[in-house]
């Protein structure tokens, strides 16, 4: 099966990669033609484990190519995923430009029978949509069916979730559509993943519930964590309880300084967007989203409750994308953590095993640090705000004896508040 995919950001690479790696003949399709050269020149132009090593083995092995000939691949393609960008705009809404230029450029390319899927992430009603535009401007002859296929692909863990993920999601109204989709996910019978036949406008919506419930509790424990801080209790404990319930789960229990990423600011606002399209009431979500907001201004006072006034405060900062194993900067914690510190009239040094220089183009007026250690060096206090891996054991003898005076405010509670305390640190945590 020969299948292209339009659009080579985040999903639409790791797409193609991976269904290249179960051995599908993949021609990956971009605008940017120096992407592509940069592509078909083996660099991969984002930050993903594993992702560099099945990109050049599959070009190696002739599956996978990346071309800007869009109408070539298309008119090959049994089925052609539309993974392009659909970034919010100022209401919240998905801009859905990108996603509108691609289906007319494919539809006019049509031959055959195709499969048209949605990996995007798009408003209930897409799926119609594009199948209305595309009968009406297809080439004469062409025949297709319309599918909705949404990514659950979590980034740092992407190659992981689409070669072993927890369901496939396919939605569509055509038979023919449904079965040939099936075949192009045989691989994964294999090891029984569930597959999940639904409605175009069902497929739409789980998306959007999917990223809006687990952003809901991320905000939740965020917000017992604020609790268990008045009380004098530690959060860990609530969530440890909490999570031993099969009905609620462990995972995503875990506090910090707010949810961030390309995928749940925007999601659980294009969600409630798309509610009020309908005219149905978001409230939980909406709260979710303003009680983000607050969050990351809550972990200011903590900062200022180590060091003081914070104008002339020198503060090292160790983590910047908004999560680990990531270079992904959008909607991070740090933009506006940093922001609001050096509002304050501190200065930062900050440093990231990957995301520096794509922070450069968020966060302007700080310094960058070699390694760790370099940015803790003469500074009135550490903040940790990304939970990488070479974080989580720091000498920490070597770290109080670079830091002016031994604070700590660890925003990711990856270390022990009664281990720091009795090594000499000023620590604070979230809930704890």
């Amino acid at each position: 099966m020969q299948i292209a995919v339009i659009g080579t950001g985040y999903v639409g690479l790791v797409t193609g990669a991976c269904f290249a790696e179960f051995g599908v003949d993949v021609t990956c399709v971009d605008v940017n033609e120096e992407k592509i050269e940069k592509l078909n020149s083996g660099i991969i132009p984002i930050y993903e484990p594993g992702l560099d090593q099945i990109v050049e083995k599959n070009t190696n092995a002739g599956r996978l190519r990346f071309t800007t000939d869009l109408s070539d691949a298309v008119r090959q393609a049994s089925v052609v995923f539309l993974a392009v960008g659909t970034p919010p705009k100022e209401d919240g809404s998905p801009d859905m430009a990108f996603y509108q230029q691609a289906a007319k450029d494919v539809a006019t390319s049509l031959s055959g029978y195709t499969v048209l899927v949605t990996k995007s992430t798009v408003p209930v009603g897409t799926g119609e949509w594009l199948r209305e535009f595309v009968e009406h401007n297809k080439v004469d002859g062409a025949e297709f069916g319309v599918a909705s296929n949404p990514e659950f692909l979590r980034e740092g863990a992407a190659i992981q979730d689409f070669m072993r993920p927890d369901r496939v999601v396919i939605g569509s109204n055509d038979e023919r559509a449904i079965e040939i989709m099936k075949e192009l996910y045989r691989p994964l019978y294999l090891i029984e993943t569930p597959i999940v036949i639904t409605s175009l406008e069902a497929a739409e919506l789980i998306k959007y519930a999917a990223n809006a419930f687990l952003a809901t509790k991320i905000t939740f424990i965020n917000e017992i964590a604020n609790l268990c801080d008045a009380i004098g209790c530690d959060v860990h404990d609530v969530a440890k309880g909490m999570g031993m319930d099969n009905r609620i789960g462990r995972k995503f229990l875990h506090p910090g300084p707010g949810y961030g990423g390309s995928c749940f600011p925007k999601d659980t606002r294009a969600l409630t967007t798309v509610a009020d399209q309908f005219g149905v009431e978001t409230r939980i979500v909406d709260a979710v989203i303003e009680a983000n907001d607050r969050q990351r201004d809550a972990m200011i006072p903590k900062i200022e409750g180590l060091v003081g006034d914070l104008s002339g405060k020198r503060i090292g900062v160790l983590g910047l994308s908004f999560k680990p194993e990531t270079d992904d900067m959008r909607e991070s914690p740090a933009i506006d953590i940093i922001n609001k510190l050096i509002e304050r009239g501190a200065s930062v040094k900050a440093f990231d095993p990957v995301a520096m220089d794509e922070s450069r183009h968020f966060i302007s007026g700080i310094e960058y640090a070699e390694d760790e250690y370099d940015a803790i060096e003469d500074a009135d206090a550490l903040v940790i705000i990304t939970e990488w891996n070479q974080f989580r054991a720091l000498d920490m003898e070597r770290v109080r004896s670079l830091l002016r005076t031994p604070r700590i405010a660890d925003l990711r509670n990856i270390y022990e508040p009664a281990d720091m305390r009795d090594l000499g640190f000023e620590y604070v945590g979230v809930g704890r």
